[in-house]
């Protein structure tokens, strides 16, 4: 497919990617945003699109997960860390915290930091809402290691957690 042909089918999706788009964002401004970053993606990626097949579903797939990412994104940077380094969503108006969850957010910090620094380093960075492949990069271990680490750690805090 040449890249005049390429950009004439993306182009005659336009339409039925905006609407996607406004349905993901309920937003017209945002959805105007994601639309373009989509067919931004599409266009700089297009030598990854396989020929005779649905180049539909591959632009929709795009825009789905750059919506998702975005979405993590915004919701990591939204978000803000107590001191037992666990993730809470920051919503002024409904936010309760009970002297219970307080008293076991303390029980469970403190249990990650009885952790040996090998499982306890990559975990928090997870809890932290880094992705494994950032962690892998930011602690230099292969990428295995630091997904068989966090899942040790995980399985060491249930462990101390039940006790």
């Amino acid at each position: 497919m040449t890249a005049i042909e390429f950009n004439h089918k993306l182009l005659s999706l336009e339409e039925g990617l905006s609407r996607f788009a406004l349905k993901l964002t309920s937003d017209k401004e945002e959805a105007k945003d994601l639309l373009q970053e989509s067919l931004l993606k599409a266009l700089v990626y297009k030598e990854h699109f396989a020929e005779n097949t649905n180049m539909r579903a591959w632009t929709f797939t795009i825009m789905k997960n750059t919506f998702f990412n975005n979405y993590r994104q915004n919701s990591r940077l939204n978000s803000v860390f107590d001191s037992s380094t666990i993730m809470i969503n920051h919503k002024k108006d409904t936010m309760h915290i009970l002297p219970d969850s307080i008293y076991q957010a303390r029980e469970i910090s403190q249990i990650i930091e009885n952790l040996e620094d090998m499982f306890k380093v990559p975990f928090v960075l997870h809890t932290e809402g880094y992705k494994y492949k950032e962690i892998s990069e930011k602690l230099n271990l292969n990428l295995g290691t630091v997904k068989s680490r966090i899942f040790h750690a995980r399985k060491k805090l249930m462990l101390a957690i039940e006790k």
